[in-house]
């Protein structure tokens, strides 16, 4: 698997940043190529993104971890995309004084074959992609 993660510290508190992402369906308001995410059954939730040529691309994720106010992780479903492997972390550190360290990770397993290179094309620099969701999240949740 591969691994990205960005880091930022924001002036909000921790639980304000906890409570915006633990729904994970703000997530398009940051991350351009996320469509949507939509609440399933307990917590499990269904992602869609613009894909290769305009086509969008579905699989179920679920919370592996929930510890509020100081980290939310999740990891795709085995059973709703073989093509489509990836977790995130968000990781919410107090620094006091209304100041909280962000730091948002991702790992993704790029696929294989024909299907797994258009697949594939949804990770392009996802280093950048990670480091823009969180400067665009510090925007948000500090004009709050």
């Amino acid at each position: 698997m591969a691994a990205v993660a960005h880091y930022v510290e924001v002036n909000a508190p921790a639980q304000a940043c906890y409570d915006w992402w633990r729904p994970l369906t703000r997530l398009p308001e940051i991350m351009s190529d996320v469509e949507k995410v939509e609440p399933l059954d307990g917590d499990r939730t269904r992602w869609t993104v613009t894909g290769p040529l305009g086509k969008s691309l579905s699989w179920d994720a679920t919370i592996a971890e929930d510890s509020p106010p100081h980290k939310i992780a999740w990891t795709t479903i085995d059973s709703s995309d073989p093509d489509v492997k990836s977790s995130g972390v968000v990781r919410f550190d107090d620094q006091g004084n209304g100041v909280t360290g962000v730091e948002v990770s991702f790992e993704y397993q790029p696929p294989a074959g024909k299907l797994g290179e258009a697949v594939a094309s949804l990770f392009a620099d996802p280093q950048s992609k990670v480091q823009k969701a969180v400067d665009e999240f510090k925007t948000v949740i500090e004009a709050r």
